[in-house]
C-alpha cells in the first residue's frame, strides 16, 4: 500500500501590536487589522497548496499559546471554510527571555550591567543563537528551536502512524524559533539562520519523509531574505 505523503504549513503569525524595543517573545498583544487581512490571504495560499498537492487539510490547528498566534491560526481556519478545532501549545512560543519578559533592550542591558554576577551581554545577544540571558525561565534561541523541532517531530510521527491520505497539518508559530527548529530538522544551514526571516502570515511548505535523513524538505513558500540594517528590522531577529 502506497504511503500517504504528509506535509506541513508552518505560518508565522500576522502583524501585531508589538511594543517599541521590547523583544517580542512573550508580548501578550493581538493582530492588527493588518495582521487579520494576512491571516485570510494564508488561508487562499494553503488551500492553493493542498489543490496543487492533492491533498487533505487535517482540522486540527496547531498554535502557539501567544495571541497574535492563536488569531492567525482561527483566522486561517475560517478563511479555509472547514470545521476545525485549534490545538494551543506552549512549545511552539518564541525564545522566552524569562524573568526579563517585556522589557526593553535598554533595560534588560541596564539589569545586567548592575547586577554584580553577570558579564555584559554579546554586543549582539538578541540574535545570537546560542546566548542565554542569565534570568530565570531564559532560553537561548537554538534551546527555543529544538523546543519547537520536539512538537514537530512529535506531532508528525503520530500524524504518519494514523493518516489514511495525503494530508496537509497547519502550525501557527514565530519565525525565530521556527528558523532554528528549520536548522535542527536539517532544512536549513546554520549560517543560513540569521541571514533569513518570515513573512507574516506566509506559510513555509514542507513535506515529512519519515524513513529518511533528513526527514524533511521545503516543497513551496519563500523565507524572507533580512536586510542589514538590523536596527530598522529590530522586531525580525527576535521574532
Amino acid at each position: 500500500m502506497k504511503q500517504p505523503r504528509l506535509y506541513l504549513a508552518f505560518v508565522r503569525h500576522g502583524d501585531y501590536q508589538q511594543k517599541d524595543q521590547v523583544p517580542s517573545a512573550l508580548q501578550p498583544y493581538g493582530l492588527t487589522n493588518l495582521g487579520c487581512e494576512q491571516a485570510f490571504e494564508s488561508a487562499i495560499r494553503i488551500q492553493q497548496f493542498a489543490e496543487e498537492y492533492d491533498c487533505e487539510i487535517d482540522p486540527t490547528v496547531v498554535s502557539s499559546t501567544l495571541l497574535r498566534a492563536w488569531q492567525t491560526a482561527d483566522y486561517i481556519a475560517q478563511g479555509l471554510q472547514i470545521p476545525y478545532q485549534i490545538r494551543q501549545t506552549a512549545k511552539l512560543v518564541e525564545r522566552s527571555v524569562g524573568a526579563a519578559a517585556n522589557l526593553t533592550v535598554s533595560e534588560i542591558e541596564a539589569i545586567l550591567e548592575e547586577d554584580p554576577r553577570y558579564p555584559n551581554p554579546p554586543k549582539q545577544w538578541k540574535s545570537d543563537s546560542d546566548y542565554k540571558l542569565p534570568f530565570e525561565g531564559a532560553e537561548s534561541l537554538m534551546q527555543a528551536g529544538q523546543r519547537v523541532a520536539d512538537e514537530i517531530t512529535q506531532t508528525f510521527s503520530e500524524l504518519s502512524e494514523n493518516a489514511g491520505y495525503n494530508t496537509l497539518k497547519i502550525m501557527v508559530g514565530h519565525g525565530a524559533s521556527f528558523r532554528h527548529a528549520a536548522h535542527i530538522l536539517g532544512v536549513l544551514e546554520r549560517e543560513e539562520i540569521r541571514g533569513l526571516s518570515m513573512y507574516y502570515g506566509v506559510p513555509v511548505f514542507f513535506e515529512y519523509h519519515p524513513h529518511e535523513t533528513p526527514a524533511w524538505r521545503k516543497v513551496a513558500g519563500d523565507w524572507k531574505v533580512r536586510q542589514q540594517a538590523s536596527q530598522h528590522h529590530f522586531e525580525e531577529s527576535l521574532d
